[in-house]
């Protein structure tokens, strides 16, 4: 794979546009120029059914973001991971509470409660699940194509990708 950056002053949109480019992958759709685009469409014509299909058949729905704590950091304060993830843990519960209570939505997106419904027929009350022990299957699945695909020298194991106080369980 060759990356390189944009030319100054110009867009990946605007290089799709244009044709200089063939695709890409990004957590946005391209510009709303090049979306007028005949040539230019999804990979999937509905990526979420494309996505739920996938989950069906492999239990996997990927992981969206990681985060990321310096070794120094964890060395000097061992507790650190730990703690982060229970904050992490924390905010996501009350920002799914805030989104359930429908009351008084939080967001202007037509049909809230139906979606909720949906993702959680879907993926289960823990749609957005955190931790290692929640997503170890995905996770394995990862390191196996991370080496597969030549991105690491040897297929690693979760232990080795997690700081141990990341085991760690709370109650709140």
């Amino acid at each position: 794979m060759k990356l390189e950056n944009a030319p100054e002053g110009r867009t990946i949109s605007e290089l799709l546009d244009d044709g200089q480019i063939d695709g890409f992958m990004a957590p946005r759709p391209p510009s709303a120029q090049a979306l007028l685009n005949p040539n230019i469409g999804w990979l999937f014509d509905d990526p979420t059914a494309a996505a739920k299909d996938y989950y069906k058949r492999t239990g996997i729905f990927p992981i969206m973001h990681v985060v990321g704590i310096r070794k120094t950091l964890c060395e000097q304060h061992p507790w650190l991971p730990g703690a982060v993830f229970k904050a992490f843990s924390q905010a996501k519960d009350a920002a799914l509470a805030a989104l359930s209570d429908t009351s008084a939505t939080k967001v202007t997106l037509p049909f809230v409660e139906e979606q909720l419904k949906a993702a959680r027929e879907s993926l289960g009350q823990d749609f957005w699940s955190y931790g290692v022990a929640r997503n170890r299957a995905t996770i394995e699945t990862f390191l196996r194509h991370h080496h597969a695909q030549g991105l690491s020298a040897r297929r690693l194991q979760v232990e080795e990708v997690f700081h141990p106080a990341t085991y760690e369980t709370y109650s709140i």
